[in-house]
Order: C-alpha cells, then sequence, then structure tokens
C-alpha cells in the first residue's frame, strides 16, 4: 500500500513537473504570449460583386476566408458541441472526466480533447518526429488550451476552431466548406448540412461526403443523435432528419472556374503590379512599358500591395491578408455577359468550322502564302513551353522541330466535347488551337465608371489571353467617330450634306491613296454626314479626314483615353490603330455622358481582414466635348443602330431601347467589332483569330456586325429584360428639347 501511495504521489508530483517546465518552455515548443494572442492566421483574400455575391479568393496555400461568431448558424453551434465537446461551456481548456472516462474505455467512448485542445493543436502542433515528441504534444496542447481559455471567451475559441478547420478540397473554415459542399454561407446551413460538415471535425479523409457519401451520411446520423441526446433537437425532428439523403452542391476551388475567371485574374495581375522599370522591358515591348509607368503613375489600384503598407510597415498580401476586394462588377450582368459570349461564340465557331473545311491552309485564310503561313506556325512554335522546356534541355533545334511533326497522344478542347482523348502532332495541336475565335467583352456606366461585366475571351480554361485589356486590335470603323466628333466640335452639323465622291491623298512620299468603298452605287448623290456614320462610309470619312490634320485627329483620340501608338497619317480614319476592347468602352462613354469622359472603376473599396477600410476608390472624370458636341453624337450614332450597319440590333434582336453604337470591320475581315451605349450602359466587344491571319474569308460572316454585334445584342436583351438589375428599355437619353440637330442647316 505504502508503494501505491508513493508512487501515485510520485507521479503526480512529475505531472506537475512536467507542466511547470512546460509552462516555462523548457520541454517542446509553447507560443509566447504575443503569438498567443494574436494568431498566425493566413486568410484568403475574396472578391465580392457589386451586389454582394462572392466572385473568387485569392490564396497561396489555404482557401480560408474568416467570417465573425455573428455569421454562424445556431444549428452548426448546437452540433459542434453536441459532437465535440458537450462540456465546452463549463471547462477551462481541459476537460478532465472525458480525459478519464477515455482512458479508461481506452477511446471507445470518444476521444477526452476538448474543443480548445483541438485548436491548440491546429495551430501550434507540429509534427512530432519521435517517441518524446509525441508523448510530450498531449501536455503542451492541455497548457496551450488553458491559456487559450484565459486570453479568449467561448465564443471566440469554438470561432477561432470553425475558422482553422481544414474540410478538404481547398475548402479550409467553415465560410469554404460552406460554399464548396452546399453552394451557401454558414448563416444558411440547413440542420442536415451543419451536421454532415461537423460529422467531418472527426476524420475529414474517412467522412469525404464526395468520395464516400453513406459514410457521411452515417456521421451525419450520429451528430444528430448528438444534438438529440442534448437537447438541442427533439427524436422527432433527428428521425425525420435522418431519413434524408446527402444533398450536395459540391462546387470544386479552382481559379480557372467559375464566375469572372478573366476579371478575377486581371484584379490579381493588377494589385500584385510591381513598378515598371524599362530595363525589365524588351526593345519591341517599351509600348507595353509606357502604358505600365502610366497606370502605376496614374491608376492608385495598379500596384496597390507595392504603394501600400499595413499598421506594422510590412506590404498587403492579397494571398494571405484576407482582404475583402468590393468590385464594381454585378454578378447577373456578369452571368448574362459570360452566357452571351458562350452562346454566340460556340454558334460562330461552328460556322468558323464549316469555312475551314474548304481551305487548304486551315486555320489560315485563303490570301496567305505558305510562306506566310510556315513564319506565324514557327513562330508559334518558338513560343510554346513544349519548345522552351525541350531547347533548356539542351535538344537541337532539328529534333525539336522532328518532335513538334511527331505523333502523340494529348487531349484537344471543344465546345461540343471539352477535353478529349486524341493522337495528333503538337504541329496539328497549334493550329487546331488557332483555329478557335477568340474575344472580348467589356460593359460599365458611363456615369459612375462601374465596370458591370468584363469578359476576356471564350472560356478562361483553354484561352487564358485576355482580350478586354491585354490584347490590343485593330479597331476598323469604330474609329470613325472620334473623327466626326472632331468635325460636329469644329462646328459641323449632322446635317450637313456632301456630293459623294471618292478622295484622294497625296502621301508624303508622293503616292496617292484612295479609300476603298462599297456604297458606289450612291456616287455622286447628295448626302449628308449622319448617313455618312450610319452606313460607315469609307469616303466620308476621307472627306471629313481632309478638312482636318492627322494630328488633329490623334490628338482628340488621346483625349477620348486611347493610349496606344497613333500614327498621324490620314489612313487614321479608317481605323489601322490597335486599340483595346477597355480603352474603347472607356472612350465611348464620352457620348452617353454628356461630352464627359469617364475612366473605368473596378474596385469601389478594400477592407482588412478586420472590417477596416483601408482603400475607397472613386471615378475620375474628363471633359472632352461640349454638351452640344455630345448632343449631336449622339444623335448620329442612334441613327447607326435604328437604320445604319448595327440595325440588326433592331430587326433581329427585338431590342426597342433608345441606344447608339458603331460596327467595326477591318481589312480582310480580321477584326469585328461593335460598340453600342444607351442613357445607362455603354458596351463593347471585339471578335476575331488569334492571328489576323485567322479569319472569315467571306464578309456576310466576317464584317463586326455578324462576328461582334450578337455578344451586345444577347448580353443587352438579358439586361434588359431582367426588371430586377433596373435598365428601363423606355430610358431616353437627356438631350434638351431645345436641341434640333438640322439647326446648322436650316
Amino acid at each position: 500500500m505504502i508503494w501505491f501511495w508513493s508512487l501515485f504521489i510520485g507521479g503526480i508530483m512529475v505531472a506537475f513537473l512536467v507542466i511547470w517546465l512546460i509552462t516555462k518552455g523548457a520541454l517542446g515548443y509553447l507560443p509566447p504570449l504575443e503569438e498567443l494572442q494574436n494568431p498566425k492566421n493566413t486568410f484568403a483574400s475574396e472578391i465580392i460583386s457589386a451586389d454582394m455575391q462572392s466572385l473568387g479568393r485569392y490564396y497561396r496555400y489555404e482557401n480560408r476566408v474568416g467570417v465573425q461568431y455573428s455569421d454562424l448558424s445556431e444549428d452548426l453551434i448546437h452540433a459542434l458541441i453536441a459532437t465535440e465537446d458537450a462540456r465546452f461551456y463549463s471547462h477551462t481548456g481541459v476537460d478532465f472526466k472525458s480525459m478519464f472516462r477515455a482512458i479508461l474505455k481506452l477511446g471507445r467512448a470518444g476521444g477526452g480533447s476538448t474543443l480548445t485542445q483541438q485548436l491548440a493543436k491546429q495551430l501550434w502542433s507540429p509534427r512530432a518526429n519521435n517517441i518524446f515528441e509525441r508523448a510530450m504534444q498531449k501536455p503542451i496542447e492541455w497548457v496551450i488550451a488553458t491559456k487559450l481559455e484565459r486570453l479568449y471567451s467561448k465564443d471566440e475559441i469554438l470561432l477561432m476552431y470553425l475558422n482553422q478547420f481544414d474540410f478538404l478540397y481547398n475548402a479550409v473554415g467553415i465560410q469554404s466548406a460552406s460554399q464548396v459542399y452546399f453552394s451557401t454561407v454558414p448563416k444558411a446551413l440547413k440542420i442536415e448540412e451543419a451536421a454532415m460538415l461537423v460529422g467531418m471535425c472527426k476524420n475529414p479523409s474517412l467522412y469525404n461526403p464526395v468520395r464516400h457519401p453513406e459514410r457521411a451520411t452515417m456521421r451525419r446520423n450520429v451528430v444528430l443523435g448528438q444534438m438529440e441526446k442534448y437537447g438541442y433537437i427533439d427524436e422527432a425532428t433527428r428521425d425525420s432528419i435522418c431519413a434524408l439523403p446527402l444533398e450536395l452542391h459540391y462546387r470544386s476551388v479552382d481559379h480557372k472556374q467559375g464566375i469572372a475567371p478573366y476579371f478575377r485574374e486581371y484584379l490579381r495581375v493588377v494589385l500584385t503590379a510591381k513598378e515598371p522599370k524599362e530595363s525589365d522591358y524588351s526593345e519591341w515591348n517599351k509600348q507595353q512599358y509606357r502604358l505600365d509607368r502610366w497606370q502605376w503613375e496614374n491608376n492608385p489600384l495598379y500596384g496597390f500591395c507595392e504603394k501600400n503598407q499595413k499598421p506594422d510597415g510590412s506590404k498587403y498580401d492579397i494571398y494571405q491578408d484576407g482582404l475583402k476586394i468590393y468590385t464594381t462588377i454585378d454578378s447577373r450582368m456578369q452571368r448574362y455577359a459570360e452566357e452571351a459570349v458562350s452562346e454566340h461564340m460556340q454558334a460562330q465557331q461552328k460556322s468558323f468550322f464549316k469555312e475551314l473545311k474548304k481551305k487548304k491552309n486551315a486555320p489560315f485564310s485563303r490570301s496567305l502564302t505558305q510562306e506566310e503561313v510556315d513564319g506565324i506556325m514557327n513562330r508559334s512554335i518558338r513560343q510554346s513551353e513544349r519548345y522552351r522546356v525541350m531547347k533548356r534541355a539542351g535538344i537541337s533545334t532539328d529534333s525539336i522541330m522532328r518532335a513538334f511533326h511527331t505523333p502523340r497522344e494529348m487531349q484537344i478542347f471543344s465546345y461540343e466535347n471539352g477535353m478529349t482523348d486524341t493522337l495528333m502532332t503538337p504541329y496539328d495541336s497549334i493550329k487546331w488551337q488557332k483555329s478557335y475565335l477568340r474575344c472580348g467583352f467589356m460593359s460599365m456606366d458611363p456615369h459612375t465608371g462601374h465596370v458591370k461585366a468584363y469578359v476576356g475571351g471564350p472560356n478562361f480554361a483553354h484561352f487564358q489571353y485576355d482580350m478586354t485589356t491585354k490584347g490590343r486590335r485593330q479597331v476598323g470603323s469604330t474609329v470613325k467617330p472620334y473623327l466626326y466628333t472632331l468635325a460636329m466640335d469644329e462646328g459641323m452639323w449632322p446635317c450637313e450634306k456632301w456630293v459623294y465622291d471618292s478622295v484622294t491623298f497625296i502621301l508624303p512620299n508622293g503616292d496617292r491613296w484612295t479609300p476603298r468603298e462599297t456604297h458606289y452605287k450612291h456616287q455622286g448623290d447628295t448626302v449628308t454626314l449622319t448617313w455618312g456614320l450610319k452606313e460607315s462610309s469609307n469616303w466620308m470619312s476621307a472627306y471629313l479626314m481632309s478638312l482636318f490634320t492627322p494630328e488633329q485627329l490623334v490628338k482628340i483620340m488621346q483625349s477620348f483615353g486611347i493610349q496606344g501608338e497613333l500614327d498621324p497619317v490620314v489612313s487614321l480614319c479608317l481605323g489601322p490603330c490597335e486599340v483595346s476592347v477597355e480603352e474603347m468602352v472607356d472612350a465611348y462613354t464620352t457620348f452617353a455622358n454628356k461630352g464627359i469622359r469617364t475612366e473605368p472603376l473596378y474596385v469601389s473599396r478594400i477592407e482588412d481582414n478586420k472590417g477596416n477600410v483601408i482603400a475607397m476608390f472613386t471615378p475620375r472624370t474628363h471633359e472632352i466635348i461640349s454638351e452640344t458636341t455630345a448632343y449631336k453624337m449622339i444623335h448620329m450614332l442612334r441613327a447607326v443602330i435604328d437604320h445604319g450597319t448595327g440595325v440588326r440590333v433592331r430587326y433581329k434582336y427585338g431590342i426597342t431601347a433608345p441606344m447608339g453604337g458603331k460596327t467595326g470591320t477591318t481589312n480582310n475581315n480580321s477584326d469585328g467589332w461593335f460598340m453600342c451605349f444607351t442613357p445607362s450602359l455603354v458596351s463593347g466587344t471585339w471578335v476575331g483569330g488569334e492571328d489576323r491571319g485567322i479569319h472569315f474569308d467571306n464578309m456576310a460572316e466576317g464584317q463586326g456586325a455578324s462576328m461582334a454585334l450578337p455578344i451586345c445584342a444577347l448580353y443587352m436583351q438579358k439586361v434588359l429584360n431582367d426588371k430586377e438589375l433596373g435598365y428601363d428599355v423606355n430610358e431616353q437619353f437627356d438631350v434638351p428639347e431645345w436641341f434640333d440637330p438640322n439647326e446648322g442647316c436650316k
């Protein structure tokens, strides 16, 4: 008996000694008080739409978004306590009663760890490397748990646990788990959904609802049984819910999927941009340096993480600082834009494939020589990842080229079948990829600058190059409103007449240049400027160009926000310049906004992970032309939609809303454009091939009215039909009654 009590008392003394040594940091790692007070959690930054929907997240390792205790449903809290720690609110971090019961019953009655101990293990328990470290883990968790109980309230501990737990599939924390498994938020979880998620806390791999739905259902019912046992639900409720099947609304977390992927990637690049240094840009890419430099100096969003510091002096990190980025994108309008792009591009692709069957050098135009095709393909090969990898491995160019012409198993994309296994040479796979048409689309409010929808291409997973902001293509006839604006601003009127005829320019080198035209039957007729714009007449543009200098046109285009290279030549009036969709939409806000251009605004504010506003963004405006000039342009651009090249908006798509716009088609149908605006919305789109040599050879399908206009029209149909968005089909342009477009001709 003496030996028994001696061993018992000695054991207690040893236990106290071990605990004391742990508290002093002599045995194992014990986080300092500062770290316990401020656990180093990394939280994903969340992108939020204007209508308060989550568009996606930025994270490096864990897709964790912190929530507040008020964001949790009562059922979730009750399920967690009933299942994992029934005496959670009565113990001080270590539940000795549960622990001794677990020891006596060899774990068959459940584990002895409290929620606080489990949290301590999640936050600070490293992987044990030997038996001694494993033996010390539990005592260390006890000490940390008791310290946590002194520092935090019970609700805070429960919240930290749910924010910390990894529910698999990049669903770290209850917010991510609710969205991944049930497409909802923690506050809106049903009892059966909350029970399933809590059931995963025992062993997420074993009770994985995606791979093991039967096990997950059984575990969910165990949780419901615990809730009934501790009085949170009655027996009837338990039985009725246990009878329900497991219903998931599973959405895998992938930055290539979900809504607005092009926009999310654009925003990520802009927020994390470094200060541009000219030495980092190749000689051929100096224009991009100038554009990036302008953004750095003038756009507060560009390089936000580099320009701004946290209170501790470090830079913001969108991958782990848990920022809330509130954007101007409307998730409903974004969805309509993506649907419009998908619907039209798939139909357009079928027509393009039909034409390609007749082409020897498909997907390239018949107008290209074999030498030109070989040049494009060789350049594409050298730009491919496969080529770069083989080159770094020291493989000769000849061997690489042979490899590109050797069939191998691979996957290729199609709209009908997604990714399909096939046998194909890498050379042919490049041609297959090039055979798909690309596009860019953007829509914004001309008064606030709020960008409502942004689509950079037909499918982000397979065509990641962004043709809305990054891509620049020739704009064709969509440039003509700038020239007409110059004329209107200089005192001309839409009703002014001219005898329709060709115009020839003598170029500085002595050559003669006469624009081509499609309206020869009207030669010699007397026509108005309004007619010239609505019919997109090249001769009328040449006539107006003859009244001004190319430098004047360049200047007004730059004031409209066109930042790329603009050569001051007379042919500029027909749109050979390369411009982005973003710049074109930005420019056209001038017409809908009484002569004031409003720059695109993508983000309204940014908050830190505690809800503090750390940045606010407001629209920037520029007065470009007088209100009277804007009224003149609205009159002429409405004629384009009502009676001109954009008329299929009316007769094919049935849109009756007051609208102005302009179609655009470049040489050989390489680029199709359509710009349109209502009193409250400006939208623009471009459609074309990856290379200018890839296009429709027939004008009927290759013109902007066929290639690009349908995207804007389908989008506007959906937007105007959604009454909740507040866009009125009867909204009129704010043109005063005194304005008369014929005044200058009376």
